[in-house]
């Protein structure tokens, strides 16, 4: 690996880090604030809202400047949104503003992989970026129960600084503060990632931005390998990134654990990922990356399978079980993806394509979920109902998959020799 991907490894650390942990601390300051539970779950889809209405604008902006300063401004958009979570404004709003940065962020984090790596590096790459993700995932969500929690939350509030007076009064408001901090150090690193060397693309203009951005929506929807990847990570995507909150919400129900102890769950599911992250990397290629398509729907069945479960030692080797699964289904997938998008439109619009729709999954599958909490149903009912969902549409996304190799043989043939090749 390239010396500057090193660097892109520890930006990403850390601010998906403090992007984990700030996610308790909002959620723990709803409660609170005394906040009906409809709006812990809504905390998700608000976070993707700015990925779906943005999508157009960050990935060409994401090819016009330096990834790396992209990163360091997208950092900086997410200090200002914990800076209105401690000046008082509504936590959904303000982390609502955390997920604009992270819009921005995204397109600029994977899309300077395709710029710095040849193709047979990608799953590698993605391996290792996908894992560290998912343990900065795993840290993020421990260090934010752990912070909010009663002893280290009252020992933050302690703290006395000589004429400084930051009028911090809780616990979530002290780990939002400390979130701060590490989205600074996220940002000293996006100052340190280097220039590929890849021309700049201008932005195009007002009236040609939106029709680049679904110029380039259906391309990859129309090639017969992005449109099956892209399917299976906005899936993928749609499902996990609302699984911490359905995992805390039924630990709380199955075994009457707090936020705090809920979030080592959390923790226990980007074990497995990254586990099966990790061995993707080294067993999975970029050609054979559609053969991981099964794993999806067994995803969604475990996801079902979890309102079975009331015993911490049964719980445990299978939420490894359930994010192993996952691990291994999105690293090919996400590097076939990158791919594709590359070949087809340039890295920052293809991971701005990409986001637009995982993101949009996100925001469905999340407000369905809140739809059913704020109907009252109980969370047994509402996680099986979501898991047999996710299984049900991977399992239409394989039947796509299996009718393309049967109609469109030699055009996927020659995609996949693209692939295996080691040129851009």
């Amino acid at each position: 690996m390239q010396r500057g991907f090193y660097t892109i490894m520890a930006a990403q650390f850390f601010s998906s880090l403090a992007d984990n942990a700030l996610f308790v601390a909002a959620y723990q300051l709803l409660r609170y604030d005394g906040a009906p539970s409809w709006q812990g779950a809504a905390l998700v889809p608000l976070f993707a809202f700015f990925y779906v209405v943005l999508a157009p604008f960050v990935g060409a902006f994401a090819d016009r400047f330096p990834k790396g300063r992209v990163m360091f401004m997208s950092n900086s958009i997410k200090v200002v949104g914990c800076l209105m979570l401690l000046f008082g404004s509504h936590p959904l709003i303000a982390y609502s503003v955390v997920g604009l940065g992270a819009a921005a962020y995204s397109p600029a984090k994977y899309g300077i992989l395709t710029e710095l790596l040849p193709p047979s590096q990608l799953v590698k790459a993605n391996g290792w970026i996908e894992g560290l993700t998912i343990l900065s995932i795993i840290m993020g969500n421990v260090l934010g129960g752990i912070l909010v929690g009663p002893k280290v939350g009252d020992w933050l509030l302690d703290l006395d600084f000589p004429m400084v007076d930051f009028d911090i009064a809780t616990a979530p408001e002290a780990a939002i503060a400390c979130m701060i901090a590490v989205y600074i150090v996220a940002a000293i690193f996006n100052l340190r990632i280097p220039h590929t060397g890849v021309a700049m693309q201008p932005i195009p203009t007002a009236t040609h931005l939106l029709p680049d951005f679904w110029h380039c929506n259906t391309r990859l929807w129309q090639d017969k390998l992005g449109q099956i990847s892209l399917a299976t990570t906005t899936l993928f995507w749609g499902a996990a990134g609302n699984l911490k909150v359905i995992v805390i919400a039924w630990a709380a129900a199955a075994m009457s654990y707090s936020v705090t102890e809920a979030t080592t769950l959390v923790g226990v599911v980007g074990i497995g990922t990254a586990a099966g992250a990790v061995y993707a990397s080294m067993r999975a290629t970029l050609d054979r990356a559609t053969n991981v398509i099964p794993l999806g729907i067994g995803m969604g069945i475990a996801v079902a399978a979890m309102i079975f479960i009331t015993k911490l030692w049964i719980a445990i080797p299978f939420l490894i079980f359930l994010g192993a699964i996952g691990g291994y289904l999105v690293v090919p997938m996400n590097a076939l993806l990158q791919h594709r998008g590359h070949m087809l439109m340039g890295a920052g619009r293809s991971i701005a394509v990409q986001n637009f729709n995982e993101q949009a999954a996100i925001l469905a599958l999340g407000g369905f979920y809140t739809l059913m909490t704020s109907l009252e149903l109980s969370i047994y009912a509402s996680v099986a109902l979501f898991g047999l969902l996710v299984a049900g549409f991977m399992y239409v996304i394989g039947r796509w998959h299996k009718s393309n190799t049967i109609h469109h043989t030699a055009e996927l043939n020659r995609l996949l020799a693209i692939a295996r090749s080691e040129k851009h």
